[in-house]
């Protein structure tokens, strides 16, 4: 019997959109039969800025008991996938300045080989998710990874569109199944090439 895969999924979320993303995901890697640890990473937005919006605290709130992300996380994982809101076309700053900490295991040569995959929501369709996702990816060839997209490899994808990476629209509500299926089935897949290159490596 082959070993498990290990996977971290780290996301930022303001609203709980990514978060819910983020939760399929694990539900999707779970049933592929990996050892899954769901993290966020640590709010860098002033009290005062968070205040405004009262969907922005209750999030917090929701979400106290979901582990920090740490750097032990993307070293554990074969699989790492990385989940953020678009910001004028970009990921997160809250997300960036976690990759930013990575650096000491990138220099080591720890962050290579590892499977990486990436989902997204947007305010608007067509509103940066493509490019935040390609930004992303843009990391991921510096870390040596093997990059894992969605492609078209399951008939959700044709519902929900985005060959890149699961995504969402936040102004047309929570995500609904065609979302979350589709990030069930990116993490699903994630961890199948994941489970593929680890046999081969132990062969």
């Amino acid at each position: 019997m082959s070993e498990s895969v290990n996977v971290s999924i780290i996301y930022y979320s303001a609203t709980g959109t990514v978060h819910a993303l983020a939760q399929a995901a694990v539900e999707g890697a779970e049933k592929a039969g990996a050892q899954v640890r769901l993290r966020k990473v640590a709010e860098t937005v002033p009290a005062e800025v968070i205040n405004t919006r009262q969907e922005w605290v209750q999030h917090i709130q929701d979400t106290a008991d979901v582990p920090q992300a740490s750097i032990d996380d993307v070293e554990w994982a074969d699989v790492v996938l990385l989940g953020t809101p678009t910001r004028f076309g970009n990921p997160a700053s809250q997300l960036r300045a976690f990759i930013e900490t990575t650096g000491p295991l990138w220099f080591q040569g720890k962050l290579a080989g590892k499977v990486y995959s990436a989902f997204t929501a947007s305010s608007t369709p067509h509103g940066g998710q493509e490019s935040t996702l390609l930004t992303l990816a843009n990391t991921f060839y510096h870390w040596g990874g093997i990059i894992v997209p969605p492609g078209y490899t399951d008939p959700v994808k044709s519902q929900q569109g985005n060959p890149y990476g699961a995504s969402h629209v936040a102004t047309e509500g929570a995500p609904g199944e065609a979302s979350l299926g589709a990030a069930r089935h990116q993490a699903s897949r994630a961890v199948e090439i994941a489970t593929a290159l680890k046999a081969g490596r132990a062969a």
